[in-house]
């Protein structure tokens, strides 16, 4: 059994669309990044990559590779699937929360997890995703941007 973390935080910026665990999320504005800046994806990709002692989502998919502009990150998790799976693991459960003042989530909490469960080929209750508000503390709480936290469990196949 291997256990991973992962952690990302992206700006707010007007002229972009809204993607948290794959999702389109009704908002005004969306998150700056080089692919679509799917923070919880980010995250998740992060903790999977840490737990096969892979290396970081910055080493496999850098923001200097124009492959990767605009990318969806459920395309950047397939490939961190194939990753883990020629390491010799295979998921067995994720858990996540995601750190927004705004928009409420709770809404789409069920479908983030849904999509993730798909990509990361378990069961939707393998996949914990929660929202919580910084109560209007530091930079997050100023509606600046958005951050998630995820942990992975593997084991070897």
């Amino acid at each position: 059994m291997r256990i991973g973390i992962g952690y990302d935080q992206h700006a707010f910026v007007e002229g972009r669309r809204l993607v948290l665990g794959g999702v389109l999320v009704p908002h005004p504005r969306g998150l700056r990044g080089h692919s679509d800046a799917d923070v919880l994806t980010h995250a998740v990709i992060d903790a999977l990559l840490g737990a096969a002692a892979l290396g970081t989502i910055g080493e496999h998919f850098p923001d200097t590779d124009p492959r990767f502009a605009g990318v969806s990150s459920l395309a950047l998790l397939d490939e961190t699937m194939r990753l883990v799976g020629d390491a010799g693991y295979r998921v067995v459960n994720v858990d996540s929360v995601i750190t927004a003042q705004e928009p409420r989530l709770q809404p789409h909490l069920g479908n983030m997890a849904r999509t993730l469960a798909q990509r990361l080929g378990v069961a939707s209750s393998n996949v914990g995703v929660k929202a919580t508000s910084p109560e209007a503390l530091g930079a997050l709480g100023r509606r600046e941007g958005i951050a998630a936290h995820a942990v992975a469990l593997l084991e070897a196949i």
